[in-house]
């Protein structure tokens, strides 16, 4: 693949060396001395690559997805706290006939762990007894609290129990890469459910598996539906 990043932070210095030893070619970077570019003229810059990968910030992610819809180029967008302009998002990318896939975690690992969360909170609404929490922590430098990965985890528990009642409490410190856990208490015992990050990578992984499947489509999806079809076909 003919890659574009935008944003060259440690998540896409990750994917970028990733990407290389896969033998895909980094042929674009943009970083934030592009932010004052129009959307017209990252589009011109953006043309011609097979897919691009956004690790950027919250604030420049509608005027990136319009540049990669424009542009005709299918986007992965990993950038987190933008989850209030999804349907603006949709909107652009359904207009201009693009493709984007985005999620609040590209870590394989986690989409896994969002189906063992749902499935156990369906066990644990139906018993009656036990009170669903989540915890997360991440390093100092990430931006939003709850991270998009809580409030995800939130959502799924949210089809079993009223959201009122799910606790949420985040935790930012240090060089953390990123710890979720789903717990259910009750008065005779607790159970937790955790993903723990080692490192970045798996993150950018689970970005370039998106990239790959993006390729050649058209249309919007959230990441748990690449998990979805990926699994679906073994």
């Amino acid at each position: 693949m003919k890659l574009a990043l935008i944003g060259f932070g440690a998540m896409n210095s990750m994917v970028s060396m990733l990407a290389r030893q896969d033998d895909h070619e980094v042929a674009l970077v943009l970083t934030s001395k592009d932010t004052s570019r129009s959307v017209e003229e990252l589009a011109e810059r953006l043309a011609g690559h097979d897919v691009a990968v956004d690790f950027s910030t919250a604030s420049a992610v509608l005027k990136n997805i319009e540049a990669c819809a424009l542009a005709q180029v299918p986007l992965v967008e990993g950038t987190t706290g933008w989850r209030e302009d999804e349907e603006a998002a949709r909107r652009t990318v359904e207009e201009h006939n693009g493709a984007l896939v985005y999620g609040a975690n590209f870590s394989i690992g986690v989409n896994l762990f969002y189906r063992i969360a749902s499935y156990a909170a369906a066990l644990f609404r139906a018993s009656q007894v036990y009170a669903p929490f989540i915890e997360e922590a991440h390093h100092a430098r990430k931006r939003d609290a709850p991270s998009g990965t809580a409030l995800r985890l939130r959502d799924l528990l949210s089809e079993h129990f009223d959201a009122g009642v799910i606790s949420v409490a985040s935790t930012r410190a240090g060089n953390i890469p990123g710890t979720h856990r789903v717990g259910f208490d009750g008065a005779a015992d607790q159970i937790l459910l955790t993903h723990e990050a080692r490192s970045r990578e798996g993150f950018a992984s689970g970005a370039l598996l998106a990239a790959r499947w993006i390729k050649e489509r058209k249309g919007v999806y959230e990441f748990s539906e690449v998990m979805d079809d990926i699994l679906r076909k073994g």
